[in-house]
């Protein structure tokens, strides 16, 4: 586009983790237009991980089932209100809120018979692809679509009482390093065995580590962390429903290692910088797997098979003939678990934590041994 628009409304309806995946394109916005106010479009529950982002002015967020006559009367207040919107999801409803909202419109589109029609409610169509090019990427395609240089950064940000948070639950005068590990996540698909993490906690406990348990505020949730947690040695800190997402990003900021499976708070800590172990069964790592701080926007991060290491992300993956097979667990619902993922060995992912700390804990203790 020649001239800066006004306003622009970026429309991503879908999990958090393709929320967080949205930063890098809002921020490609951003500093090619920095007059221009930028608002986002997500469902209810996914707006915490845009809390802080300097990059955006208010953030719209929808019932992901709404009732008709509500969500009609938020249609016609959405009429027009931008110069441009922008959708990242090729769905019907995310297509029909940019078309409403903007004067100007661009989209992902799957190129189908059955979805061509959506052609007439964009004036700019950039072609989804869902299996070989990263979900960063493919936001990113957008910003090409606008004539804008590319800037894949995936943002991570926290407010300040995010910080006093996080004080309250670490206390003062340690000086142990700290292994954040996330052993819930929200679709039992995604899910590693509870024996793995008790093995992984031993390990690094052993080892001086103060272990760390993240996690959300559902009911089941909770109870699966407690549980896990009294098998774990003394001194573990289960943090479980007791931090903001800001805060959790904060704390996974001060982590020596974090580990946990496909869930945001794994994409979180690759953004972050912090060394990462990312545990993958059925799903695509080149769609989906964490992004890793300063990795180029040109290509993707990861091939489709096979343990990977990616500058600060090491990404674990089931040694099935099948994985990954992209489907919600082996009986293809998010309610079953996935063979690859619960016959991964703890010494798998034990290997894989001491490559990245080798040489940190060995600094660590050249300094204790010093001093003493």
């Amino acid at each position: 586009m020649k001239t800066p628009p006004r306003s622009v409304l970026v429309v991503i309806p879908r999990r958090i983790g393709d929320v967080l995946l949205a930063t890098p394109l809002i921020r490609s916005i951003r500093r090619a237009w920095p007059d221009t106010v930028i608002d986002v479009l997500v469902f209810e529950g996914t707006q915490g991980v845009l809390d802080a982002n300097p990059d955006i002015r208010r953030v719209v967020a929808v019932p992901e089932r709404p009732r008709f006559r509500p969500h009609l009367a938020f249609l016609m207040q959405l009429w027009r209100r931008y110069d441009v919107a922008l959708s990242l999801v090729p769905g019907d409803r995310p297509t029909l809120y940019a078309f409403v909202a903007g004067r100007w419109r661009a989209g992902l589109l799957i190129d189908t018979r059955k979805e061509r029609w959506k052609r007439r409610l964009l004036n700019r169509r950039v072609p989804f692809d869902n299996l070989d090019t990263h979900t960063v990427r493919m936001h990113l395609a957008l910003a090409d679509a606008l004539g804008l240089p590319p800037r894949p950064e995936v943002v991570v940000t926290w407010r300040d009482e995010d910080e006093h948070q996080v004080n309250a639950l670490l206390g003062a005068g340690t000086a142990q390093p700290i292994a954040v590990l996330h052993t819930y996540p929200k679709f039992n698909y995604k899910m590693w065995h509870r024996h793995g993490w008790l093995d992984i906690a031993q390990w690094l406990a052993a080892r001086g580590f103060r272990i760390v348990l993240s996690g959300g505020k559902d009911a089941a949730e909770l109870a699966y962390i407690a549980d896990i947690a009294r098998g774990m040695p003394p001194g573990v800190i289960n943090a479980a429903g007791r931090l903001s997402l800001g805060a959790a990003a904060l704390l996974v900021s001060r982590a020596r290692v974090y580990v946990g499976p496909d869930t945001v708070l794994t994409h979180v800590a690759a953004a972050l910088g912090v060394p990462t172990i990312a545990l993958f069964g059925p799903s695509n790592p080149v769609k989906w797997g964490p992004w890793p701080r300063d990795h180029a926007g040109d290509t993707n991060p990861w091939r489709r098979c096979g343990n990977q290491r990616k500058g600060n992300v090491t990404l674990l993956q089931g040694t099935e003939p099948c994985v990954p097979c992209l489907l919600e667990g082996c009986d293809r619902n998010i309610d079953s678990f996935s063979d690859c993922l619960q016959r991964m060995p703890a010494n798998r992912v034990i290997a894989a934590i001491e490559a990245v700390i080798g040489d940190g804990m060995r600094v660590l203790v050249a300094a204790d041994s010093v001093i003493g």
